[in-house]
């Protein structure tokens, strides 16, 4: 759960660069939305709130200033509170007698000073005013003139023209987004085509990444990248000259001690002395084949062009397999045979060099781990309409502890009393990897033994 929690990110601190982008963005994005309403409102709030007390003002004054005194015309709440209509108040001269009114059910005082002033008539919304107070007219006796204006009512006329102005702004931001998304997009595209190449290496021969589409920002990366692969390059060349040359350098004293073996084998009295000469002589065969292994090992790391390739009969090249090693199969006594139920013929393009040495370590270990007397079967058949390879045994088969290793260099599975390197499998799955083949490893369920099964890539039409 941990680690899939570290891969995947937090939903705040995705690990994804696109996401990250796209998340900082939509953020600005939508702050910078809401702070542009918020200063409409204001901003509106200001003006309507300026304008609306301008009327005020005005309405005032030409009801004080009026003679013949002019009396206002009734109103009702709904007009006070939805209209945000002006109710007129007069008062007398010492303000303490309402006159008149445009709506008697609102029961506001005559405020001491002069101008505006806001009055507050209960807790709901509604209650709260704004109230100019003119000053008094010019005759003897003069009235006193008061307007009030619903609070609430210039709020909702504020917001209403915020969200009217921000309205643009609103419809435009999900197509913001939604370019803002294409242009990450293609932007990253570039992140995606180097990981594409990277992918596309070939572990034994890395090439360079090319800079012509790399954004500048990911060229440092790249280049470093590049410096490293140059570096594994020459790491896995000085690999091969080594293991080469070392095969080399050691193959010729090696077949010159089996010459001087054989030729000391006449002189060997009989008795205990030929059972260590036996034993002497094993163990220079079996390092004679980890040469030849080596040496194998080191030209399939080595790159090859894809010229290499060519038209295998994976038929007639299994039945030349198992003739070449019909020599070891009598050697340790081991009946191999050959069946074909392939009637159509599975080819596959690749060196025929490299197939064969997929199949002949895999029959090579067969018989070598199969018993004195026992049988080795080679087949080729069909499994769910797919060409496969089956290399049987009768041998001990493979422990399931070991399974998951033997494919690994010079592992060999302890207790085994085969003589080997234990890089025949290595060399038969790097072989097999390289040109598309596959081999699984499985304990034969019909007795002891193991069965080798190696699945074609390509059948003809």
């Amino acid at each position: 759960m941990t680690g899939a929690t570290r891969s995947a990110g937090r939903w705040w601190r995705p690990r994804s660069l696109r996401t990250q982008l796209l998340l900082w963005l939509i953020t600005l994005h939508l702050g910078a939305a809401v702070l542009t309403a918020w200063f409409s409102f204001v901003a509106y709030g200001n003006l309507v709130h300026n304008a609306l007390d301008d009327q005020m003002r005005l309405v005032a004054e030409s009801y004080a200033g009026s003679d013949p005194l002019k009396l206002p015309r009734p109103l009702d709440g709904e007009a006070a509170f939805s209209r945000g209509a002006f109710i007129v108040q007069i008062w007398s001269a010492d303000g303490r007698t309402l006159r008149a009114t445009s709506w008697p059910a609102l029961q506001v005082p005559l405020q001491p000073g002069i101008g505006f002033s806001d009055v507050n008539t209960g807790t709901h919304a509604d209650s709260a005013w704004r109230v100019f107070t003119a000053e008094p007219g010019g005759r003897a006796d003069p009235p006193r003139v008061q307007v009030l204006q619903n609070e609430d009512y210039r709020r909702r006329r504020a917001l209403r023209r915020a969200l009217l102005e921000g309205l643009p702004i609103t419809l435009l931001l999900p197509l913001a987004l939604l370019i803002l998304w294409i242009i990450v997009s293609a932007a990253s595209r570039s992140l995606r085509a180097v990981a594409r190449d990277v992918a596309s290496q070939d572990e034994r021969s890395p090439t360079e990444l090319s800079l012509a589409r790399v954004p500048d920002e990911i060229a440092p990366l790249v280049g470093a990248f590049n410096n490293l692969l140059s570096r594994v390059r020459s790491a896995f060349a000085t690999q091969r000259r080594f293991v080469q040359d070392a095969a080399h350098e050691l193959r010729t004293p090696m077949a010159a001690i089996g010459l001087q073996i054989e030729n000391l084998r006449a002189h060997v009295p009989a008795g205990e002395a030929t059972e260590r000469f036996n034993q002497l002589e094993a163990g220079v065969t079996r390092a004679q084949h980890l040469i030849e292994q080596l040496l194998h090992l080191s030209r399939q790391d080595a790159p090859q062009g894809s010229n290499a390739r060519e038209r295998v009969d994976i038929e007639v090249l299994l039945r030349e397999s198992v003739s070449q090693l019909m020599v070891l199969a009598d050697a340790r006594r081991v009946d191999i045979g050959f069946e074909g139920q392939d009637r159509t013929g599975a080819v596959v393009f690749a060196p025929a060099a490299e197939l064969r040495s997929v199949f002949d370590n895999l029959i090579d270990n067969a018989l070598r781990y199969a018993p004195e007397g026992g049988v080795v079967d080679v087949k080729l058949h069909r499994v769910d309409g797919h060409a496969v390879v089956d290399v049987l045994d009768n041998g001990p088969g493979i422990p399931p502890a070991a399974m998951g290793r033997v494919f690994d260099r010079f592992f060999r599975v302890p207790g085994s009393a085969a003589g080997g390197s234990g890089l025949g499998l290595a060399i038969a799955r790097t072989a097999a990897q390289r040109h598309g083949l596959r081999i699984e490893l499985h304990n034969r369920g019909d007795g002891p033994g193991l069965m080798a099964r190696v699945h074609l890539p390509s059948l003809p039409t």
